[in-house]
């Protein structure tokens, strides 16, 4: 057997979305913060994630993290995100699935009932703290970046909709929020591909006509999610569809959606501080938030949001490359 390229990963899902949690391999990327770092990996490490996330190692709906050092001192370990999408700069299920490994595994002192780990994200600090009984990882509390709404019932021409309403909130990523009922679509999984055809067409339309900015993420500049919101949904029980770039739905309740979606309610008073909501996914997983305080962005009105879910190793493995394998970088179908 033989390989140029060797990388170690703990496999892992968090309510159904898996996360490739990459332990060794890929040596420390450069950049002084996370953020930087991202940015590195988006212009030069591309391929790497190409190769652990999309065919034939990975799938369409493929997720992972790349653990890294810190590059603060305050915290254990450094994070950036992988998926078939892009490099992200924060991801909710990827977290609590990275936290869940980092116990099952011993690569942090894990303390019961509960170790914390601080995370050095794209985004920010986040804080897991996860509950631990027997060395089992039962379950994980996420401390969020501050998450905020950039606009509320805005309206967007979209080819074959007409026009469109949506509001769009940051959790982490940006996101599209979206009544499944003003697209004239139910929230039914045999209509997947009617529900995906028109996220795609709604973020191209939001990202050529309006696309958000984060005030001081650098590279935050574009809308990859849409998170179509269920009839009967409300600031108590969300339930949701959501739709990813370049094409395929979240597994998992999605974190970061979640906060994005805390934060809109937040915004139209309808959701309090220190108040549980559920978010419930396409396939019927289910986070638990709670806003736990008020803060700003950059002057912009924001609340720190916290996710709870659960985590389960699948698997452990190297990723191999041949050197005649003719799909180095792997590929998309």
């Amino acid at each position: 057997m033989r390989s140029i390229r060797t990388v170690s990963a703990v496999d892992s899902h968090t309510e159904g979305m898996p996360t490739r949690v990459v332990t060794g391999g890929v040596g420390v990327i450069p950049g002084e913060t996370m953020n930087e770092r991202r940015l590195h990996a988006i212009e030069h490490l591309d391929e790497l994630r190409t190769f652990l996330v999309t065919e034939p190692r990975g799938h369409a709906a493929m997720s992972g993290a790349i653990l890294q050092p810190s590059t603060r001192p305050d915290c254990d370990w450094g994070v950036l995100f992988i998926e078939v999408s892009g490099f992200l700069p924060m991801c909710g299920h990827g977290t609590i699935g990275v936290a869940s490994v980092l116990v099952e595994t011993g690569m942090v002192e894990v303390r019961e009932p509960e170790t914390v780990i601080r995370l050095d994200t794209p985004a920010g600090v986040v804080v897991a703290r996860v509950a631990v009984s027997d060395g089992h990882a039962e379950s994980v509390t996420i401390e969020n970046v501050p998450s905020f709404v950039d606009r509320l019932d805005a309206v967007v021409t979209v080819p074959g909709l007409g026009d469109v309403p949506y509001s769009l909130a940051f959790g982490g990523n940006y996101y599209a929020m979206v009544e499944l009922d003003a697209v004239g679509l139910p929230f039914d999984r045999s209509r997947a591909d009617d529900v995906l055809r028109a996220g795609l067409d709604i973020m191209a339309a939001v990202n050529a006509t309006a696309p958000p900015r984060h005030p001081s993420i650098d590279g935050v500049n574009h809308c990859h999610h849409v998170e179509f919101i269920a009839p009967g949904s409300d600031a108590r029980l969300s339930r949701h569809a959501m739709a990813i770039h370049p094409g395929w739905f979240d597994r998992s309740p999605c974190g970061t959606g979640t906060s994005a979606r805390m934060a809109e309610l937040w915004q139209r008073g309808e959701l309090a501080l220190d108040t549980d909501f559920v978010n419930e996914s396409f396939i019927g997983s289910r986070f638990v938030g709670r806003l736990v305080r008020e803060t700003e962005v950059a002057g912009v009105p924001a609340v720190v949001p916290t996710i709870t879910g659960r985590a389960w190793v699948t698997g452990m493995g190297q990723y191999l490359l041949d050197p005649t394998d003719p799909f180095p970088a792997g590929f998309s179908f």
